[in-house]
Formats: structure tokens, sequence, C-alpha cells
């Protein structure tokens, strides 16, 4: 594996990080909001990653898809809300505030992580060029 390809494979690694953080702090921003223009209460997302090719695991990752999460949100009864049933309950988003933080610090890691190892290989990089001019 040369060198470029090592940086190509960190930096599929922080595009889809970058994603699912962006997903998360979508869930984390939608965590009250009972009304979507789809209708109902929002529905948490999530991310899922393949392998870019499936011959060469070592090519990389990339975003499958993003999915809705079909789990139902709770139901709190609130009758004065405008978003209430005919029974007074409003249906929640089915987002858990405290798992998308440990999503989102799981990302964030993995971001990092890649970030780390570009520097890596770009160390290496610059050591190499300049054993080259000696």
């Amino acid at each position: 594996m040369d060198l470029f390809t090592a940086m190509d494979i960190s930096a599929s690694g922080m595009r889809v990080q970058r994603t699912r953080m962006n997903v998360i702090s979508s869930n984390i921003a939608n965590a009250q909001t009972t009304r979507t223009q789809e209708g109902g209460p929002y529905k948490r997302k999530d991310v899922t990653l393949k392998a870019k090719t499936f011959e060469d695991a070592l090519s990389g990752v990339e975003v499958d898809s993003i999915t809705s999460d079909p789990t139902p949100g709770e139901r709190i009864y609130n009758p004065s809300s405008p978003d209430a049933d005919q029974e007074g309950y409003v249906t929640m988003p089915n987002v858990n505030t405290m798992e998308e933080m440990v999503n989102l610090l799981d990302a964030s890691r993995s971001f990092e992580a890649n970030t780390a190892a570009v520097k890596a290989q770009k160390d290496m990089a610059t050591k190499a060029l300049s054993i080259g001019r000696q």
C-alpha cells in the first residue's frame, strides 16, 4: 500500500464520520420536534457504513444509507398541545439524547483517529523527502 492510498483510506473515514456527526446533530436538534413536514414527530436517523469495495476491504469506507428509525416515540399526556391526539397524548420523537451524545463522542473520536493517521502519513512523507535530499 502506497502513502497516498493510506491517506485516501483515512480521508474516507473522516468523510463518513463527518456525515455521522451531522446526522447525530440533527437528531439532537430535533429531540423535541413533535410536528414535521411529513406529519407526526421527528424520526431518529441512523447512518449505515460499508467498505468501498467488497473485494478489497482496505479501500476505505463510505456511507451506505441514512435511514429513519421505525421505533415509536414515547407518548406523553399533554391535552393542551396542538399536536395532541383525541385522547390528549402527544407522540414525542424517538430520540434518546444520552444515546446520541455517546454516538457523537464515538464519531468524534473516530474522526480524531483518522486525523492523527493522516498527520502521521504526512510526517512520514516529509521525512522520506528529507532523506532523499541528503
